[in-house]
């Protein structure tokens, strides 16, 4: 499993028991099976960015606990028995339940909530159903940028956001990290400069290291990045592109407003920079700021994923590329990695978007986000965080005696998986002491309270008397 990158940042402990602890937590999860070969050691020290050392010594720590075995020339796997171990030396339940290994996920990664409405489920196993039926076109090999049919079914959905592209500069991809590869390939070199905000998507980062790009970050206010920040970095980086996640972003939730992205977009125009518009949540809001593909289309790469406004399982993402002459190249980069996004996930998002369903869940997300936020406020006192009524997810700055590694080691080890701000920060900028705390997936709103509270009671607390279970 050569993609597999635990996210060390989330624990306190030596980074080589942090790894050797995100082996055990993945094989629990089920993200890592017996016989998986996990990746070479200097390999994953590359990605990241910690000595070749440390990874040794966690790979060996979790020898020790008999989770991996290694064999010379052919690297280090999962061991047949590490499940059954795990399970074996797993504390038993107290009388205070700790979350399961999903809800701590739930609890780190930024997932829409979950419909558990019978009639929407029946609409959405329906449109399984009605897919079922072409099941033997859908198998076959299709050109990369997807079907006429799936493309119509792009051009419907992306006109909510006022985008109107043309057939030759739209594509259908296998998720938006794809496209970001694609894009990336097409615009870089390896050692290019990337512009993005100073606290960004994690996703991002791992993607330019990947391709050994220098990501720089530009200082935020509460609007996004700063114009003059980026015209300063124009004019002495050179950089070959400006990653941005204007709405909803990630983590801090704030959206960009319309005055700021003319600003950012005359900058990009005076000096030639593409903007990449990674527009993951840019459908959740009723009626949005408008896209950068509509303000600066000829400058912009817009990528509409699904995984955050319908379910991050659907991995299909709909790009617009600026004009039909840097589509060619693009085609050509995303055919080399993906050869096509699978027909049978393009067709199901087709369906849904056609029928009705995906708006549906669409509203259902709207609807339960508020919620959430709303329970979020009333909880955790509003104005101690960074929210949005439609976000999943709010970033906390932590009260004087917490650090985010104290308060992230704390929440682990009681089972609520908080992210802290290092996960979310580029080389050069020093992580502010705060928490990204994720609303969204499967948990139930009672749960979500519970959770929330007992969130609070820590907060009030300091470090040594916070409580150690919920």
């Amino acid at each position: 499993m050569d993609d597999w990158e635990p996210d060390l940042s989330r624990s306190d402990k030596p980074r080589y028991m942090a790894l050797a602890d995100a082996i055990a937590a993945d094989i629990l999860d089920g993200l890592l099976h017996p016989g998986t070969r996990l990746p070479p050691q200097r390999r994953l020290a590359y990605r990241l960015r910690i000595d070749f050392t440390t990874v040794a010594r966690g790979y060996v720590e979790a020898q020790k606990r008999g989770l991996l075995v290694s064999h010379v020339g052919r690297g280090s796997f999962v061991a047949a028995g590490a499940l059954e171990r795990l399970r074996r030396e797993r504390p038993a339940p107290s009388s205070f339940a700790r979350p399961t290994a999903a809800s701590r996920i739930d609890f780190t990664m930024n997932l829409p909530p979950e419909p558990e409405d019978t009639d929407l489920l029946a609409r959405m196993e329906a449109g399984f159903s009605a897919v079922a039926g072409s099941m033997k076109t859908l198998l076959r090999y299709q050109g990369f940028g997807g079907a006429p049919g799936d493309k119509d079914a792009a051009s419907n959905w992306l006109g909510r956001r006022a985008l109107v592209p043309s057939q030759d500069r739209l594509f259908v991809t296998p998720g938006a990290h794809a496209a970001l590869l694609g894009i990336l390939r097409l615009l870089c070199s390896p050692g290019d400069v990337v512009l993005c905000e100073a606290i960004t998507y994690p996703g991002i980062r791992a993607i330019a290291a990947q391709k050994d790009l220098r990501l720089v970050g530009l200082a935020m206010d509460r609007d996004g990045i700063l114009p003059d920040a980026f015209r300063a970095a124009c004019r002495t980086l050179e950089p070959k592109a400006l990653y941005l996640n204007p709405t909803l972003h990630n983590p801090t939730t704030l959206t960009v407003p319309a005055a700021r992205r003319a600003a950012i977009a005359k900058v990009a125009r005076d000096f030639g920079v593409p903007i990449i518009e990674d527009d993951a949540y840019g459908f959740v809001p009723n009626h949005g700021e408008p896209p950068f593909a509509a303000v600066a289309p000829d400058l912009t790469w817009h990528i509409a994923g699904l995984a955050k406004c319908i379910g991050a399982g659907l991995r299909v993402a709909y790009v617009v590329a600026p004009d039909a002459r840097s589509a060619w190249p693009f085609v050509a980069a995303m055919s080399a990695a993906n050869v096509m996004a699978s027909p049978v996930t393009a067709a199901i998002a087709t369906r849904w978007i056609e029928d009705g369903t995906a708006d549906a869940i669409l509203s259902f997300i709207r609807s339960e986000a508020r919620t959430r936020q709303r329970m979020a406020r009333e909880i955790l006192n509003e104005g101690s965080f960074q929210g949005d009524p439609l976000a999943f997810n709010v970033w906390m700055p932590l009260p004087r005696g917490w650090t985010r590694s104290s308060f992230a080691g704390q929440m682990r080890g009681t089972g609520v998986g908080v992210v802290a701000s290092d996960a979310f920060v580029v080389d050069g900028v020093a992580p502010p002491e705060t928490v990204r705390l994720c609303l969204g997936g499967p948990i139930r709103q009672e749960d979500l309270r519970k959770v929330l509270t007992f969130v609070a009671h820590s907060l009030a607390e300091t470090p040594e008397r916070a409580p150690s279970f919920w």
